[in-house]
């Protein structure tokens, strides 16, 4: 290997298991693949999983960058910049890739087995940090064992960054903004107001350092009530509406009314028919499903902009899984939407009514609200609907994308999920899903996100939630 100044990444095998297109986003530096990898990219590649989809991807990339090179090109690196999927969006200049092509010893604790292929990685990593000693040699994993026995043999390690998100999650956008008690009379003079119907608009100017963004909230800190969310910014004005108030019974959505103003908030993003995608974080307790449930079931059946309500669901066990269900895939689906049950039951539990009356209720709503698999959504179009993603906080990025492109014309998608809640043992806090769609959405004047922090569930979970 030449070039001492590049640093030389070791990947492990879960990094290109969780993203194929890790090859290219170590910019200049080059990147080692040792055969224990390949042999571990060749067991894993059979099933339908989006591991197994990964890891096939990665396959077709080496094969594409190994094809026609001969054997004295692949021992002394192979250009990675040549086979880039979207050239535009290459760096400068990728480094190479280098393979095993030469067995690589190094003498290991006695006590990590021998025929473990961690220790093999391992070991690999010793020998090139051994014979390249003044290159920066890096083992990059996402198993947190793995790092933590590669520091305690003296190798450097360092987990994959690229698939974050954010730095932190407390980064992550939350929706709104206070505004400052001096609001009014720093801007009040230079603003304009006008009435388009029942909704009224406010135009005011702001500098190049505004970092609002389309359909966030401002919230004042006086007792003006001042509630707003923005429009546009553009040209150095901002459009504000002032927020309709869902707190009273005479604005109620499907008998339901705001009990905080984030929750106000969140019935104003999805009531609003020129917002396609809406995502709502949480904790427990905070109204996610059920807000979002009575404005489907509003705008379905009494205002008739959707024709149905779809809802689905990452299907991951908090605890043992029951093993395989019975049944359609509605019924497979039943028990994974208790939530949904369970708000439902709080929508239609009016007192005064027949059980008659509650049993047809009960037939209409079956009609129009139906239970989705996730693993039957790739290649739908779903057209007039009203669908809602819950447990998000499970996706991948790419699960994710996967099932918003599904919307067609006149669609709307909810996201639900509480980051802090992730089941799912490939993601956390910075790489979920749900954190990357409300990040790259944010700017798109179509789309809105709340994060809802007061609980309103019952002072029991409430207390839960902040104490244990």
């Amino acid at each position: 290997m030449t070039n001492e100044a590049k640093r030389l990444f070791i990947l492990d095998t879960n990094v290109l298991m969780h993203d194929p297109m890790a090859l290219f986003n170590f910019e200049e530096h080059d990147i080692f693949i040792s055969m224990t990898v390949l042999e571990e990219l060749d067991a894993g590649k059979k099933g339908m999983s989006e591991v197994s989809r990964n890891v096939r991807e990665t396959n077709r990339l080496i094969d594409q960058i190994i094809s026609d090179a001969s054997f004295e090109d692949i021992k002394h690196g192979l250009e990675l910049e040549r086979i880039h999927p979207n050239p535009e969006k290459a760096s400068s200049h990728l480094g190479k890739l280098f393979f095993e092509t030469e067995p690589l010893l190094a003498e290991l604790p006695k006590s990590l087995p021998s025929h473990k292929a961690d220790n093999h990685i391992l070991q690999t990593g010793l020998a090139l940090k051994s014979q390249y000693p003044d290159r920066n040699v890096t083992l990059v994993t996402k198993d947190i064992n793995m790092r933590i026995k590669s520091s305690a043999v003296g190798l450097h390690s360092e987990d994959y960054y690229n698939d974050r998100v954010l730095e932190d999650a407390d980064l992550l956008f939350t929706g709104w903004e206070y505004l400052d008690s001096h609001f009014f009379e720093t801007h009040g003079q230079n603003m304009k107001s006008w009435q388009d119907g029942s909704r009224t608009f406010y135009e005011m100017d702001v500098d190049e350092h505004c970092h609002w963004f389309p359909n966030q909230c401002l919230i004042s800190e006086n007792d003006a009530g001042f509630n707003a969310i923005v429009r546009s910014v553009e040209h150095g004005k901002a459009i504000l509406e002032y927020m309709h108030d869902f707190t009273h019974e005479n604005h109620s959505v499907w008998g339901i009314t705001a009990r905080n103003s984030e929750q106000n908030i969140a019935l104003n993003f999805l009531m609003d028919p020129e917002i396609d995608f809406v995502s709502l974080l949480g904790v427990a307790g905070t109204g996610k499903t059920l807000l979002a449930l009575a404005a489907a079931l509003e705008q379905t059946l009494d205002q008739n902009i959707y024709n149905e309500i779809i809802m689905t669901r990452a299907t991951i066990p908090v605890g043992e899984d029951i093993g395989f269900l019975p049944g359609t895939e509605e019924e497979k689906m039943t028990p994974w939407m208790g939530a949904l049950m369970d708000n439902l039951e709080v929508l239609t539990s009016s007192d005064g009514y027949t059980d008659w009356e509650k049993e047809s209720t009960q037939q209409l709503l079956s009609k129009r609200i139906k239970i989705k698999s996730m693993n039957f959504m790739r290649g739908r179009t779903f057209q007039k609907k009203f669908i809602i993603l819950d447990e998000a906080q499970n996706l991948t990025p790419k699960q994710m994308k996967t099932l918003v492109t599904r919307a067609g014309e006149g669609t709307k998608v909810v996201c639900l999920g509480n980051i802090s809640q992730i089941d799912s043992p490939y993601l956390t806090e910075t790489t979920t899903g749900l954190t990357y769609i409300v990040d790259r959405f944010k700017s798109w004047n179509h789309s809105a996100h709340i994060t809802l922090q007061q609980g309103e569930r019952s002072r029991l979970a409430e207390f839960a939630s902040d104490n244990l």
